[in-house]
């Protein structure tokens, strides 16, 4: 049996984000900073990024460093809320 609150996630444990937005000039950084403060051990170099096909869009995929579901969930807001991002997964 398995209890409602139990994680699938073993903690620590490296995962990876995919964030979607418009394609402009500080997208990428300004998400890199918004990641770094939920994961201080994060930088660029752990950051794929693809644009779409018309260069409308850019895909990032950052892959952080998780500690807990808290650090988790607090960075899926952050993302989510921001006003440069259209989608997170």
């Amino acid at each position: 049996m398995s209890q409602a609150n139990e994680s699938l996630i073993e903690y620590p444990s490296d995962f990876p984000i995919k964030i979607m937005g418009l394609m402009q000039e500080n997208f990428a950084q300004t998400m890199v900073d918004v990641v770094t403060i939920h994961d201080p051990t994060f930088h660029a170099g752990k950051m794929e990024m693809r644009p779409s096909s018309k260069g409308t869009y850019l895909s990032l995929t950052v892959t952080v460093r998780a500690t807990s579901r808290e650090q988790l969930d607090n960075l899926y807001r952050a993302l989510s809320s921001h006003p440069m991002v259209k989608v997170v997964l």
